[in-house]
C-alpha cells in the first residue's frame, strides 16, 4: 500500500520535473541558437576574434559539462534555471563585448581605409609631381639642345671670322710687306734725287762759305737770309731764295708722281734769349724765319704742298759752346729733302 503510495507520488512529480527540463532545454537551445548567430556575424565581421570566440567556445564546452551534470542532480528546476539566466546575462556582456570589438574592428576598417585613400591621393600627387618635373626636364634638355645649337653656330661662326682675321692680317702683313718695300724703294729714289738736289744746289750756290751741307741737310746761316732779331729776309737771301726755289721746281719736274715728297725748312736759334713785342722768345723767332723762306718760295713758284715750315728755338743746336763761333753755326735756316 505504501510502495503504491510512493508510486503515485513519484508519477505526479516525474511529469512537472520533465516539463521544466524540457522548458530549460528549449530556452539553453534558445540561447545557444543566439549565441552561435552572434558568434557567426562577430567572425564574419571581425577576423581579429577568434581568441575571444575560442574562450566562448569553452565556455560553452563547460556549459553544456554543468548541464549534463546537473541533469543527474535533483537541484529545483528554479536554481537550474536562475544559473542559466546567471549563465546567459554573462553570455550577453560577453556578446556586447564581442559586439564592441567588432564596432572598433569596423573602426579600424575605416580608419585603415581612410589612410589608405589618403596615402593613394598622395601617390597620385606624386605621380602629377613627377610628371611636372619629367616636363620641365624634357623642357631643360631641349633648351640645352638648343642652346648647344647655338654654341656650335657661335662656334663656327667665330672661327670663320677668326679665319678671315687671319687672312686680314696676312694681306695686312703682306700689304705691309708690300709698303715697307715700296717706302724702301721711295726712299732710295729719294736718296738718289736728294743727292741730285744737293749737287744741283752746290752748283748754284758755288763759292758760298756761309751754305753747307750737314749730313741729309742743306744749312743756311741766318746771317746770310735775316739781319739779326728779324724775320723779314735780306736782298742776299731772297737771292739765294731765287736759286733754291730754281732748283725745286727743277727737281720737281724730274721726282716721280708716286713718290711723295716734301722740302721741310726748319728754323733754329742759339741760346741768347729774345724779348720783344713782335718775339716773345726764341720759338717765335725761329718759326717766324722759316715761314718767311716758305712764303717767298711759294711766290717764286713752288707747290705749297710740298713745303713744310717748323721752329725748333734754341732746343737742336749743332754746336754745345756758348763761343760766338758756336753761336753763329746755331742760327741757322735748315732745308731737308724727305717723304710726306
Amino acid at each position: 500500500m505504501a510502495r503504491t503510495r510512493r508510486g503515485a507520488d513519484y508519477g505526479e512529480f516525474w511529469p512537472g520535473y520533465v516539463d521544466a527540463l524540457s522548458t530549460l532545454l528549449l530556452v539553453v537551445t534558445f540561447l545557444m541558437s543566439i549565441f552561435m548567430l552572434a558568434q557567426y556575424f562577430a567572425t564574419q565581421e571581425s577576423s581579429g576574434k577568434d581568441t575571444a570566440l575560442n574562450r566562448l567556445n569553452r565556455q560553452i564546452a563547460e556549459l553544456t559539462s554543468i548541464l549534463s551534470l546537473e541533469r543527474g542532480k535533483t537541484k529545483s528546476a528554479e536554481d537550474d534555471l536562475a544559473a542559466l539566466q546567471a549563465s546567459l546575462a554573462t553570455l550577453r556582456e560577453e556578446n556586447t563585448r564581442l559586439s564592441g570589438f567588432a564596432l572598433s574592428g569596423d573602426d579600424a576598417q575605416k580608419a585603415a581605409t581612410a589612410r589608405i585613400s589618403s596615402l593613394t591621393t598622395d601617390l597620385e600627387n606624386q605621380k602629377e609631381i613627377s610628371n611636372e618635373a619629367l616636363a620641365k626636364v624634357d623642357l631643360l634638355n631641349q633648351q640645352m639642345l638648343s642652346l648647344r645649337r647655338q654654341i656650335a653656330a657661335l662656334n663656327e661662326a667665330l672661327e670663320a671670322s677668326e679665319r678671315k682675321d687671319q687672312e686680314a692680317q696676312d694681306r695686312i702683313k703682306d700689304l705691309g710687306s708690300r709698303l715697307n718695300a715700296a717706302l724702301a724703294r721711295q726712299v732710295q729714289e729719294l736718296k738718289r734725287y736728294r743727292s741730285d738736289f744737293f749737287g744741283r744746289l752746290r752748283e748754284l750756290l758755288a763759292g758760298r762759305k756761309d751754305i753747307r751741307v750737314v749730313g741729309d741737310r742743306f744749312v743756311f746761316q741766318s746771317e746770310v737770309l735775316f739781319p739779326s732779331g728779324s724775320d723779314l729776309m735780306t736782298a742776299e737771301g731772297l737771292a739765294a731764295m731765287d736759286q733754291l726755289a730754281s732748283a725745286i721746281i727743277e727737281l720737281e719736274g724730274q721726282i716721280p708722281k708716286e713718290i711723295e715728297w716734301a722740302l721741310q725748312v726748319d728754323g733754329h736759334t742759339d741760346v741768347q734769349p729774345i724779348s720783344t713785342p713782335q718775339f716773345p722768345s726764341n720759338w717765335e723767332l725761329s718759326t717766324a724765319r722759316a715761314m718767311s723762306v716758305v712764303r717767298y718760295l711759294i711766290s717764286r713758284g713752288v707747290p705749297p704742298n710740298r713745303l713744310v715750315a717748323a721752329g725748333y728755338g734754341e732746343f737742336a743746336p749743332l754746336e754745345r759752346g756758348n763761343d760766338i763761333d758756336s753761336l753763329r753755326k746755331n742760327r741757322r735756316i735748315e732745308l731737308k729733302l724727305t717723304n710726306r
